[in-house]
């Protein structure tokens, strides 16, 4: 198995850069010899996603409108931490910031790579238990709705399509396996 760059870049061009992703037009040789463009986005914050879990087994979803989407989406706790920022900070913030949760523990359950034939974009998703409910203060860009459930109604939501949002659906299904092999 070859792991060897079989991508040639001949030229990039910036083509847009915000405050969060910047987007890069590259002038490639395709691995079969051809060339062509290839647009690539980069994130300039990690994706945090967490999954909080009780002791008896509820966890809370978070509701909002997602403009890309054009839909509403049902998803776990997420958000951004900068790249020179560590990771379980911005769990923790986030984590507070949209449910209001507290945590004693969090386990880094999972990392992805969202999108990884267009963007860099990194995700990593903890699992946070030994919570304690306060008040949360979601961002002026986020009209939010926090649902506390069971975590099967959750599955069950994956299950049957109502979540879709990547993170969240790896989030879920990796926590089921750790509950059934008992790790949890």
């Amino acid at each position: 198995m070859s792991t060897h760059n079989p991508w040639k870049v001949l030229n990039s061009k910036k083509i847009y850069d915000n405050n969060w992703i910047s987007l890069t037009e590259h002038q490639v040789t395709n691995p079969s010899g051809g060339e062509g463009i290839y647009g690539e986005v980069h994130y300039k914050n990690i994706a945090i996603g967490i999954l909080p879990l009780d002791e008896a087994l509820n966890t809370w979803l978070v509701g909002q409108y997602r403009f890309p989407l054009k839909a509403y989406s049902w998803e776990i706790i997420e958000g951004g931490g900068a790249l020179d920022t560590d990771p379980i900070t911005s769990a923790q913030r986030e984590l507070a910031e949209e449910s209001g949760l507290t945590a004693q523990k969090f386990t880094e359950i999972q990392r992805l790579h969202l999108s990884n034939s267009v963007s860099d974009e990194l995700a990593i998703i903890y699992l946070a238990q030994g919570l304690q409910m306060g008040q949360s203060s979601p961002e002026e860009t986020e009209e939010l709705v926090i649902r506390k459930l069971p975590f099967n109604e959750a599955y069950d939501m994956v299950m049957d399509g109502t979540i879709t949002d990547s993170m969240s659906v790896a989030a879920i299904l990796k926590t089921k396996i750790l509950i059934q092999e008992g790790k949890i």
